[in-house]
């Protein structure tokens, strides 16, 4: 059971970075990490920490929803700017896995909302200063959202620690 455990802490921790980095699962490897353990263990004894969990991982979906929507808001983004970096977030996470496997993906998840920001705020108000605005607001938004996420993540983390310690076979 030791072993389970801090395996499941590790995926935990690279659950937390993926709560910061885009394209790398965060808040749902940590919930999964939680749940495993729960079925290890019994429910009973990781209740909380699988409540705080499950709210934190539905707090990391709205920050990450408000941070973007108030980011592009407060940059003068219209819908077409929203709808626009969505694209460019799709296409630069697909488009660039195949020519650039490594950091392929991450760079097209950075550089493909912006990109698409800027386009769709060009394509609606034909103000090229407007749409960089716009865009660089969505992505520095995003950024800031997921910041906000990865210490929700690290809280859930030690929260979980702090809760099981000792795992089972420590000998403490």
């Amino acid at each position: 059971m030791i072993i389970l455990y801090w395996v499941l802490i590790a995926v935990m921790i690279v659950g937390v970075i993926g709560a910061v980095v885009p394209g790398i699962p965060g808040s749902s490897l940590i919930l999964g990490s939680i749940i495993i353990w729960a079925i290890a263990q019994g429910f009973g004894t990781v209740g909380w920490a699988l409540g705080v969990a499950i709210v934190v991982l539905l707090l990391s979906v709205s920050i990450d929803l408000l941070a973007t929507y108030f980011g592009a808001k407060r940059g003068g983004a219209s819908k077409w700017g929203q709808i626009g970096a969505i694209v460019g977030f799709l296409l630069g996470f697909l488009g660039l896995l195949p020519a650039l496997p490594i950091g392929g993906p991450l760079l097209g998840i950075l550089l493909g909302p912006l990109l698409g920001a800027i386009i769709g705020e060009y394509l609606y108000r034909k103000d090229l200063t407007i749409a960089v605005k716009a865009g660089i607001a969505v992505v520095v938004s995003s950024v800031i959202g997921n910041f906000i996420q990865g210490i929700l993540a690290l809280a859930v983390v030690i929260f979980f620690v702090a809760t099981t310690w000792p795992p089972p076979g420590l000998g403490l």
